[in-house]
């Protein structure tokens, strides 16, 4: 049977996104298809993010061992039916000043287990996969790095960067049959979106991890870490949801001087162009909908408990719990309301996995908003900003009503402001349906409190 849904994840890992990664690996070859892992800066840097992606493809290779050796099923069935590609991919933002997370993570992204834990780190032969070792001339070098990636079976290491190998994809597929999941900054996004916008609309779906709408933020008071941490590319991917992308694009920034006015701007921040075949579809998981899922510290220690007996300890359970016993550290020393088993980790990332497992199911709530993010405020950058004015839509070209502008609910024609679609004095073009955002927020799903015992089930089994 074929994959429900084919996907890239662009990650940043980070504890919930190893946890998304996890569940999506979980699933069965009919149910999901990971193609890509786009790996990117965010939490911690990109090359402890690479780290912790060969870490989880190692405890996976350990617990199918382990469990072959008691008896039971493998489980990640999907590894077996599709080796996904690593690929290496930004390392700053496009234009704002770098910021991590590593202050609620730890400096290598899992709290800090690389240190504490050396013996549950992978061997750091692994490197040579994403350097020139499999393509240099010396014989000795090229059978040491495949010696090196044979023992690394579940993926395959790329030496492209990863917006290459995304449009690679994209382009070599046919359209509508791969769904971006980024669970990140976007900066990836944004680099291959500008530089083929064209190839980057063949995605079926984008679904993002990102923003704050009617919460506070978790990385300002107003802005959550993916949108903060690259506004300007967050801003841009927004953008293609428009029917018209130059009027929610972030202002460019002022042009270099001297030796290097050369050449303005990058090609990463060119305008796109005028026409565009069709407008993105960009599914938001913000803040308000991924906050209230979580996975506590008490459902984690009793569905684990018994996979830890020191005769036969599960390894995925055994790393698992290594570096969640110091996130729930963690989050206790910062909600101190909070105490024991009743500690919980937000689930933000493995929320977009969970969507793209069960697309069709109906418990799934959408509505459409006209969403723009902030990129030049100085309080403000990463925040979302959406018109809460009720004011009325003005009729555009065409002159019918579509979901918009109210909040997502159907909008009928007696509600329009006949027009051409601008308005004198409507600042930002809020109001016109020729001009701003569609994105699909997620403000509902199939349960708050299903989740955290549905993503232990799959993992551990």
């Amino acid at each position: 049977m074929a994959p429900r849904n084919r996907i890239i994840i662009d990650t940043d890992p980070g504890v919930d996104d190893v946890l998304a990664m996890l569940l999506a690996f979980s699933a069965k070859p009919e149910e999901l298809e990971v193609l890509l892992l786009s790996v990117t800066f965010g939490n911690v840097d990109v090359q402890n993010c690479l780290r912790n992606i060969v870490s989880i493809f190692h405890f996976i290779e350990k617990e199918r061992e382990w469990r072959r050796g008691i008896g039971r099923p493998e489980g990640f069935e999907t590894l077996k039916a599709c080796k996904p590609i690593v690929a290496v991919g930004a390392e700053e933002p496009l234009a704002d000043q770098i910021m991590m997370a590593d202050f609620f993570h730890g400096i290598d992204g899992l709290g800090g287990i690389h240190s504490s834990h050396p013996h549950l780190s992978p061997a750091e032969t692994w490197k040579c996969l994403f350097n020139s070792a499999l393509s240099s001339t010396n014989p000795s070098e090229v059978a040491a790095a495949r010696e090196v990636q044979d023992s690394h079976s579940l993926f395959t290491p790329s030496q492209r960067p990863a917006h290459e190998e995304m449009l690679r994809l994209l382009r070599e597929n046919d359209p509508d049959t791969i769904t971006i999941v980024a669970i990140g900054p976007l900066t990836n996004l944004a680099t291959a979106a500008a530089i083929d916008p064209e190839a980057f609309l063949r995605a079926k779906e984008v679904v993002i991890m990102g923003g704050a709408i009617d919460v506070p933020g978790n990385m300002t008071p107003g802005a959550e870490f993916n949108t903060y941490a690259d506004s300007v590319a967050a801003a841009r991917v927004f953008a293609l949801t428009s029917p018209n992308p130059a009027s929610t694009m972030p202002p460019m920034p002022p042009a270099p001087q001297g030796k290097q006015a050369v050449e303005p701007h990058p090609p990463f921040l060119a305008p796109y162009p005028a026409k565009l075949s069709k407008r993105l579809k960009l599914t938001l998981f913000p803040l308000d909908i991924t906050t209230p899922h979580e996975l506590t510290r008490g459902a984690f220690t009793a569905y684990t408990a018994p996979l830890l007996s020191p005769s036969s300890t599960s390894p995925l359970a055994e790393w698992s719990t290594a570096f969640l016993t110091s996130t729930f550290s963690k989050i206790e020393f910062l909600t101190p309301d909070l105490s024991g088993p009743a500690v919980g980790l937000q689930l933000h990332d493995p929320m977009c996995i969970w969507y793209c497992l069960t697309p069709e199911d109906p418990k799934w709530v959408v509505q459409e908003l006209d969403v723009r993010v902030e990129t030049s405020g100085q309080w403000t950058r990463g925040c979302c900003v959406v018109d809460r004015r009720g004011r009325r839509m003005m009729v555009g070209e065409d002159g019918e009503g579509e979901k918009g502008g109210g909040g997502g609910e159907e909008v009928g024609k007696d509600r329009w402001v006949e027009g051409d679609g601008d308005a004198v004095g409507d600042a930002g073009g809020w109001l016109s349906r020729k001009r701003g955002n569609r994105i699909r927020v997620c403000v509902g799903s199939p349960g708050v409190g299903v989740f955290g015992g549905l993503l232990l089930e799959r993992v551990f089994g």
